[in-house]
C-alpha cells in the first residue's frame, strides 16, 4: 500500500458515512466515469449521471430533515464532491452547484420559503447560483441587475453570465441591487427565482475549454416578476448572505479541484507502472519519483487542510473565511499543477485523447478562476495580516 492509499485508509468515518461513501464510489465507477469521455466529447448534459446521483438521494445530504433531507456532515459532503469530480469534473460541479445555490436558502431563508422550495431539490431538482455579470466578476458589488418592489412582487431587470446549470436549473438564487437603496453595497439583495416565469430567458451557452458537460449560460431578466415572498431576508441583506455563503461554497470548489488532482495523480501512478522505456518502468526513473514524491506530499497536505476546514464548519464556527480561501487557492493550484504534470508524464499520449490526461488539464484550469480568482484569494489572505 502506497503512502496515499494508507492515508485514506486511516481517515475516520462513521459506519454510516462509510456505507454512503461505498455507494457513491460504486456509482461513480460504474456509471459516471464510463460516461465522462462521451460527455466531454459531445458536450451533452449528463442526465444519466444526474439520475444516478438522485437515485442515491445525494441532494438530501445538505438539506434539513424537516424539509425533505437526510443531513450529514459537511466533511462527508466534500468527500462526495471529490469522488464525483474525480470520475467526471462536469458532473462534480453540476452536483456541487446545487449546494452553492441552495445553501443560502437553507441558512438564511424563512421556514415558509424552505418548506415550499427545498423539497424540489431534495427530490432531485437542480439549483443554480446567479451572481456574476459582465461588470461584476470577483467584485460582486459591481453588479447592475436591479430589484424594484411593486406591491407584492419584485420586478427584476438585468443579466447574468457564466451561470453553471443555467439552462437546466429548477431554482435560481439571484443576487441584485434593491432599487430604493442608493449605496451600491447596502443595496445588494437576494431572491429565489423559480424556472418558467415570464421575462426570464437563456440568451447563450458558453463553448468552453473544459467541463463541457456542465452548462454555463448567460441569463436575461426583462421585467421579470418574482413574488415578494421569494426575497431572502430583507432588502440589503444580500452582501452579508453572499459573503457567508462563499465561505461554504469555496471549500466545495476546493473539493471539486481535489477530485481532479486525485484523478491526475492516480493516472500518473498507473501509467508510470505500465509504460516501459529502456527496459524500465518510467516510474523507476529517479526524476519521475521525485515528481511523484512532491505531488504526493502536496496532495496529502491538501487532504488534511480540507478535513480541517470541514471540521470548522461542522463545529459551527462562523469566522473561517481565510481558511476557506486558502483551501480554494491551494486545491485549485494543485489541480492545475497535477494535471499539467500528468500530461507531461504521459509524453505524447498526454497531449492526445487516448488518455484522459489532457481532459483533466482542461478541466483543472477553471478551478483557478471561478469562485474568486486565485489572485483575489492571495490578496484576501495577505491582507488579513495587515495590523489595523
Amino acid at each position: 500500500m502506497n503512502m496515499l492509499d494508507r492515508f485514506h485508509a486511516t481517515r475516520s468515518w462513521s459506519q454510516e458515512e462509510r456505507a454512503v461513501l461505498d455507494q457513491v464510489q460504486r456509482m461513480a465507477g460504474g456509471v459516471i466515469a464510463p460516461n465522462a469521455e462521451h460527455v466531454d466529447a459531445t458536450g451533452e448534459f449528463p442526465w444519466s449521471n444526474v439520475k444516478a446521483i438522485n437515485e442515491l438521494g445525494l441532494n438530501t445530504i445538505f438539506i434539513p430533515e424537516e424539509f425533505g433531507g437526510m443531513p450529514t456532515s459537511y466533511r462527508l459532503y466534500l468527500e462526495i464532491v471529490s469522488i464525483l469530480s474525480e470520475a467526471c469534473a462536469s458532473t462534480g460541479i453540476i452536483y456541487a452547484t446545487n449546494f452553492h445555490g441552495m445553501k443560502p436558502l437553507i441558512d438564511f431563508g424563512s421556514d415558509e420559503q424552505r418548506a415550499r422550495l427545498l423539497p424540489r431539490i431534495a427530490e432531485g431538482g437542480l439549483g443554480a447560483l446567479a451572481i456574476t455579470e459582465p461588470t461584476a466578476g470577483s467584485d460582486a458589488t459591481g453588479m447592475k441587475t436591479s430589484f424594484r418592489p411593486d406591491g407584492d412582487e419584485i420586478v427584476v431587470n438585468g443579466s447574468k453570465i457564466f451561470i453553471t446549470n443555467g439552462d437546466v436549473a429548477d431554482l435560481y438564487l439571484v443576487f441584485g441591487k434593491w432599487a430604493e437603496i442608493d449605496d451600491p453595497k447596502a443595496a445588494i439583495s437576494v431572491l429565489i427565482l423559480e424556472k418558467g416565469r415570464p421575462g426570464f430567458s437563456i440568451v447563450g451557452k458558453e463553448k468552453k475549454m473544459g467541463h463541457n458537460g456542465s452548462s454555463t449560460c448567460a441569463l436575461a431578466f426583462d421585467n421579470l416578476r418574482v413574488p415578494m415572498d421569494n426575497l431572502i431576508g430583507a432588502p440589503g441583506d444580500g452582501l452579508r448572505i453572499l459573503l457567508a455563503s462563499l465561505n461554504k461554497s469555496r471549500p466545495s470548489v476546493a473539493a471539486h479541484a481535489r477530485g481532479i488532482a486525485r484523478a491526475a495523480f492516480r493516472d500518473m501512478i498507473a501509467y508510470g507502472n505500465e509504460r516501459v522505456q529502456s527496459r524500465r518502468k518510467i516510474l523507476e526513473f529517479q526524476g519521475n519519483q521525485f515528481t511523484l514524491a512532491d505531488l504526493a506530499g502536496e496532495l496529502m497536505l491538501l487532504e488534511t487542510w480540507l478535513d480541517y476546514v470541514a471540521g470548522l464548519v461542522d463545529d459551527g464556527r462562523a469566522d473561517f473565511g481565510m481558511e476557506a480561501s486558502l483551501a480554494k487557492l491551494r486545491a485549485s493550484d494543485l489541480a492545475m499543477k497535477m494535471a499539467t504534470e500528468c500530461v507531461q508524464f504521459h509524453g505524447g499520449y498526454g497531449y492526445c485523447r487516448d488518455y484522459r490526461a489532457e481532459r483533466l488539464m482542461r478541466d483543472a484550469k477553471i478551478t483557478q478562476i471561478w469562485e474568486g480568482t486565485n489572485q483575489i484569494h492571495r490578496q484576501l489572505i495577505g491582507r488579513s495580516f495587515v495590523e489595523k
